[in-house]
C-alpha cells in the first residue's frame, strides 16, 4: 500500500496546523493567535490535560516552519516571527528544515542478528560473508559493525531472515548524502549537497524534516488587494477526486483571482525539447537528457557538471507558462502550486513567480475557508492544452511528448526512462556523462520521483490513484503534433 494513501496522525498535525495559521490570519489578532497555537492544539491532544513537553516542542517547530521560517535558526517567541512573517520581503534561500525537536535521532544503520535465528548448522550467513563481520559467539553468530560493509549477502543468505537491516530513513533516501546527523543525533541537511528533491520529508515517520512555507505570504497578497493568479501544475488535478474545472473553481473561492494550468507552458518546452533532440543528435551526440524535473536541473549544477552539454536548453513548462501568465497580467502576483520542494529552488531564479504552494498548503487552505471542491462549479479549462502537455506529470510523459511532436521523426528516438533519481540511476548518468554515449537510448528522461510529478513529495494521493485523475485530464487536450502543424502552417 503507498504511504500516502495513510490518513496518520503526522499528516493530521502537519495539516491542522496549517488550517489553524489560515485562521490565524483571516482573524483579528494574527500575532497573537499564533503564539497560542501550539499551547491550544496540544491541549486538545492531550484530551484537556497537561500537555507533553515533547509534544510542545514538536508543534511549536512545525508552526515555526509554517511561517515560513529556519526551525535550525529560529528560537524567538512565535508572536515576534508571526509580526517578521507579516512584513518579510526577501524569500528563504533552501526550501527545507530539519526540526531538531521533532527527530527521533535514529541510531545509525546497522545489521543485526535477531532471535529469530535458528542457529542452524550450515551457517549460511557466516559462509557468505567474505569480511569476517560474522563471527561464532558462544556457538552463536553475531555481526561486527566494524568490520560489516553493508553488502547485503548475510541477509540473503539466512533462510529465516533473521537478519535485519536498520537504516535511517531520511539518510536511506537521500540520493546525494545530503542528510546526515548534528551535534546532538539529530538529522541536519548539508545545503551545499541538497538537492531540494524532498525524499526525506517523505522517508521520515516523525516528520522531521519539513517544508519552509510560504503560506503567509501568499495570504497577504491576498489581503492586499492585488490580483493573484494561481499556476497549476498537471499533476495537481491528480490530487483530487474531482475534476480541473472545479479545482480551479475552488482556487477562486479561496481568494485566487484566476488560475493557469502549466501545460500551456509544457507546450513550448515540448517544441524545445524537439528541436534541442533533432540538433543535438545531428551535431554527433549521441543522447541529450531532459531539463524539466527542477531537483535533477539542482542534482547536475552540483553533482554532475559534467553532464551538462547532454542537457536540452528547453526551459521548464513553469518558466514559459510564467511568461505567459505575465503577458496577460502583468501587474500580478503569481503563485505557482507544486507536487514538490524543488520548485522552490527553481521559482528563486525566477522573477515572474513570487510564491510557491504546495498541495498539502492548498488542501489546508481549502478546509480553512471551508471550501468544497466537489460543490464547486466552473466552466471547462481554457485553452485546452494539448493531452502530451499534461502527461509531463506521469513519467515516461516527457520522452512521449518529443516523440509525438517529432511526428515520424520520432521514430528515430530510443527513450531510458529515469523513474526516480535514485543512487543506482545515478551512477548510470554519471557513466553516460563520462563515456559520452548511452546504449540504451539516445533521449534520457530524467524525473528524481517515483512515477514522475504526480510522486513528488508535496503530494498526498498515491500513484494509481493521481495516475487515473491526471490522465482523465489529458484526454480532454489535443495532440501536439496537431498543434505543431498548425503553428507552422
Amino acid at each position: 500500500m503507498d504511504r500516502r494513501d495513510c490518513e496518520t496522525e503526522l499528516r493530521r498535525r502537519r495539516r491542522e496546523i496549517l488550517v489553524r495559521l489560515v485562521r490565524a490570519f483571516d482573524g483579528p489578532d494574527f500575532p497573537g493567535a499564533v503564539s497560542e497555537l501550539p499551547a491550544a492544539f496540544a491541549a486538545e491532544l492531550a484530551g484537556g490535560g497537561p500537555a507533553d513537553g515533547q509534544l510542545l516542542r514538536e508543534l511549536r517547530e512545525r508552526t515555526v516552519a509554517a511561517l515560513g521560517f529556519s526551525a535550525e535558526e529560529e528560537t524567538g517567541d512565535l508572536r515576534a516571527l508571526a509580526e517578521r512573517a507579516l512584513v518579510r520581503e526577501k524569500k528563504e534561500e533552501y526550501p527545507l528544515t530539519a526540526l531538531a525537536g521533532t527527530c527521533d535521532r535514529c541510531p545509525p544503520e546497522s545489521y543485526r542478528i535477531t532471535d529469530v535465528c535458528r542457529n542452524c548448522t550450515a551457517h549460511y550467513c557466516l559462509a557468505s560473508c567474505r569480511l569476517g563481520a560474522i563471527t561464532l559467539s558462544s556457538g552463536r553468530p553475531t555481526i561486527d559493525p566494524q568490520k560489516c560493509k553493508k553488502c547485503d549477502q548475510c541477509l540473503r543468505a539466512c533462510p529465516y531472515w533473521a537478519i535485519v537491516h536498520s537504516t535511517v530513513p531520511c539518510e536511506a533516501q537521500c540520493p546525494v548524502a545530503a542528510v546526515g546527523k548534528g551535534e546532538g543525533g539529530h538529522a541536519r541537511i548539508d545545503f551545499d549537497r541538497c538537492i531540494s528533491c524532498g525524499r526525506c520529508t517523505v522517508a521520515c515517520p516523525f516528520g522531521a524534516i519539513v517544508g519552509k512555507s510560504q503560506l503567509v505570504d501568499v495570504l497577504r497578497a491576498m489581503a492586499s488587494g492585488r490580483e493573484v493568479i494561481a499556476l497549476y501544475a498537471p499533476s495537481w488535478v491528480g490530487q483530487s477526486q474531482e475534476p480541473a474545472h472545479r479545482l480551479a473553481a475552488a482556487l477562486k473561492k479561496t481568494g485566487f483571482a484566476g488560475s493557469c494550468e502549466v501545460a500551456r507552458g509544457a507546450e513550448e518546452t515540448i517544441r524545445a525539447e524537439a528541436e534541442d533532440f533533432q540538433e543535438h543528435l545531428a551535431s554527433g551526440k549521441q543522447f541529450l537528457t531532459t531539463s524539466c524535473c527542477a531537483a535533477y536541473n539542482e542534482f547536475r549544477a552540483k553533482h554532475l557538471q559534467e553532464i551538462n552539454p547532454y542537457v536540452s536548453k528547453a526551459g521548464t513548462p513553469l518558466l514559459y507558462t510564467a511568461r505567459l501568465a505575465r503577458r496577460e497580467h502583468p501587474d500580478a502576483v503569481l503563485v505557482f502550486l507544486s507536487p514538490c520542494f524543488a520548485k522552490y529552488r527553481e521559482v528563486l531564479q525566477n522573477p515572474d513567480v513570487s510564491h510557491v504552494l504546495n498541495f498539502e498548503e492548498v488542501d489546508a487552505l481549502f478546509r480553512a475557508r471551508s471550501v468544497d471542491v466537489a460543490a464547486c462549479e466552473g466552466d471547462p479549462i481554457q485553452p485546452t492544452t494539448a493531452r502530451e502537455a499534461r502527461e509531463f506529470a506521469l513519467s515516461a510523459g516527457v520522452a512521449r511528448s518529443v516523440q509525438a511532436a517529432l511526428g515520424a521523426e520520432g521514430e528515430k528516438i530510443r527513450p531510458v526512462i529515469v523513474n526516480g533519481l535514485t543512487k543506482e540511476a545515478i551512477k548510470k548518468l554519471r557513466r553516460y556523462a563520462t563515456e559520452g554515449t548511452c546504449e540504451e537510448g539516445n533521449l534520457i528522461e530524467v524525473m528524481a520521483c517515483d512515477g514522475g510529478c504526480i510522486g513528488g513529495s508535496a503530494t498526498l494521493f498515491s500513484l494509481p490513484k493521481a495516475q487515473r485523475q491526471v490522465t482523465a485530464h489529458s484526454v480532454q487536450g489535443g495532440s501536439i503534433a496537431k498543434g505543431l502543424a498548425a503553428t507552422e502552417g
